[in-house]
């Protein structure tokens, strides 16, 4: 493993408070920006303090997400963080930073302290161009990041994460972890994948933000009662129509009859 975690301390993820300001008003480019930054997954590709440049070590997967719901998280390169936050015109400020605590490589460590330092606690002007952002404080430290697409839907392994009724999710359980995967071809309008114990095949047919399943044709095995259970579920997504959401790297379905699957898209 690249990397020895010590968790000591559970991640909290603080209200996100968008305020608008004086200047918002009177700075109509500032307010477009502002509202662009929010919704976004950004990348971290670099962090400039004193006038040395650390970019991102490779794995390190550094990112910030502001939301439009009222949150904002991401990771610093090792630690996953929350923060209460401020966007002014085209002002950013992160305050009372929450973060868990483990133990990384020394590169990743490095950048770590450097992002954070500059990341929180400071009025950050933004500058956004394209699909780049630049957050730069006061003494000119500077924070470069970059728009993430949204993951595919085709052509990705979906691998399940959570499983829920009724707007109600809970996360498979342990032996059934990484079980269950899909993946959508658009070619051959199909959907492969495992359920947990057994393969499926079905027609997939998307379109207008739904997808509709045909029956599922499956292999016949037996297996753990936790995959078998983490199955059944799965199948009751078949044979109807879904509702699906892409958000970044992350894929939701939903059912007509109130069956819910969240999946993460595979590395």
């Amino acid at each position: 493993m690249d990397k020895q975690r010590l968790t000591l301390a559970v991640l909290t993820v603080l209200p996100f408070v968008m305020a608008c300001g004086s200047d918002t008003a009177g700075d109509p480019a500032g307010a477009s920006a502002a509202s662009e930054v929010a919704g976004v997954h950004w990348k971290v590709d670099s962090v400039t303090v004193d006038g040395t440049t650390r970019h991102a070590p490779a794995g390190a997967d550094a990112d910030l997400r502001i939301g439009k719901n009222g949150t904002a998280e991401g990771s610093y390169g090792c630690n996953e963080f929350g923060a209460k936050a401020a966007l002014t015109g085209h002002h950013v400020k992160l305050t009372h930073a929450r973060q868990t605590l483990m133990a990384c490589e020394p590169a990743r460590m490095a950048f770590e302290r450097a992002f954070s330092h500059t990341l929180v606690d400071h009025t950050l002007t933004a500058d956004l161009k394209g699909n780049k952002l630049t957050l730069t404080t006061h003494d000119g430290d500077r924070i470069h990041l970059t728009k993430e697409q949204d993951t595919p839907l085709y052509g990705t392994k979906w691998t399940i994460t959570s499983l829920g009724r009724d707007g109600t999710a809970a996360s498979l359980p342990p032996q059934a972890k990484g079980s269950a995967y899909l993946t959508f071809d658009k070619k051959s309008g199909k959907v492969t994948g495992r359920l947990g114990c057994n393969h499926v095949t079905a027609k997939a047919t998307v379109r207008d933000g739904r997808i509709t399943l045909g029956p599922a044709s499956t292999t016949r095995m037996m297996c753990d009662a936790s995959l078998m259970h983490t199955e059944k579920s799965l199948l009751r997504l078949f044979d109807g129509t879904a509702t699906y959401r892409v958000d970044h790297r992350t894929l939701t379905l939903t059912s007509e009859n109130g069956e819910s699957a969240e999946a993460v898209a595979g590395r």
